[in-house]
């Protein structure tokens, strides 16, 4: 557990005003006061002051750091553990959320086996074809919010369940925060890759955005996937962010589906 400053006082609440509680800066007036302590939260995951699994200080110490009620403090971690961003334990406390845990792995995972349960899942057996670094090219450059030539990490990878090739994917990440990451890395961990993200390069995704759509299969894509050619296939694209939506990973994905489907919950 981190331990707090000795100041009660968080040095990024101004003095409250008389009578009230305080606001966070640049904050507009309007904003509900469990929302900027949410924010507050959130500088805090992002400066890394807790890191993925580590438990976060109680709401009575959290009320007292960022001098609001426990109330407040509540609802603001209630919205958090929402976004998957913390996960209440019961009788132990508030953990930060990782990758690594077995109900998160899978979170960003929608294609799901047709004749089982989702927990039938199972790991996935991962080859890694190449990774390699090159320049940002425009398109790919912009949606990860750099520059045209910026370095950039390429990865592409099979996963295969049951010893079926499933998924294809090709991987962009920004050249900076993953510097150092190799081939040989990829391949010799087992755990999932947002996990090695999180413990080896300081980097959590947090929300993704993807695009659908029907697709058939090109050689590339057949060869690896064990199909014919022009055998339909399921394409998505991720958008992924890390805390403030910084983008941090686009993610190409061929899916076969002739033994699986794409599962989404709405509410």
């Amino acid at each position: 557990m981190a331990t707090l400053p000795a100041s009660p006082v968080d040095p990024l609440l101004p003095e409250p005003p008389a009578g009230g509680e305080p606001s966070a800066p640049g904050t507009p007036a309007f904003s509900p006061l469990y929302q900027q302590i949410k924010t507050l939260i959130l500088r805090s995951l992002q400066a890394g002051e807790w890191k993925p699994g580590d438990m976060i200080p109680s709401e009575l110490e959290l009320a007292a750091r960022f001098r609001v009620s426990q109330g407040t403090v509540r609802k603001a971690i209630d919205e958090l553990a929402t976004d998957n961003l913390l996960v209440r334990r019961q009788g132990k406390g508030t953990f930060v959320a990782t990758h690594a845990e077995q109900h998160i792995q899978y979170r960003f995972l929608r294609v799901l086996p047709d004749a089982e349960s989702p927990d039938a899942q199972g790991p996935a057996e991962r080859r890694i074809i190449e990774c390699r670094r090159l320049r940002a090219p425009a398109e790919v450059a912009r949606q990860l919010a750099l520059r045209t030539g910026d370095p950039l990490l390429l990865v592409k990878r099979v996963l295969a369940f049951s010893g079926a090739p499933t998924i294809l994917e090709d991987i962009w990440l920004p050249g900076g925060p993953f510097k150092g990451l190799t081939q040989e890395t990829l391949a010799g961990d087992k755990g999932p890759m947002y996990a090695l993200f999180e413990a080896e390069f300081g980097v959590r995704m947090v929300r993704a955005v993807e695009r659908i759509k029907a697709v058939g299969a090109d050689a590339d894509a057949a060869t690896l996937l064990g199909v014919e050619i022009g055998h339909p296939l399921l394409s998505v694209e991720r958008l992924a962010y890390t805390y403030n939506d910084v983008p941090m990973e686009l993610r190409r994905g061929l899916y076969r589906t002739d033994t699986r489907h794409y599962h989404n919950e709405l509410s």
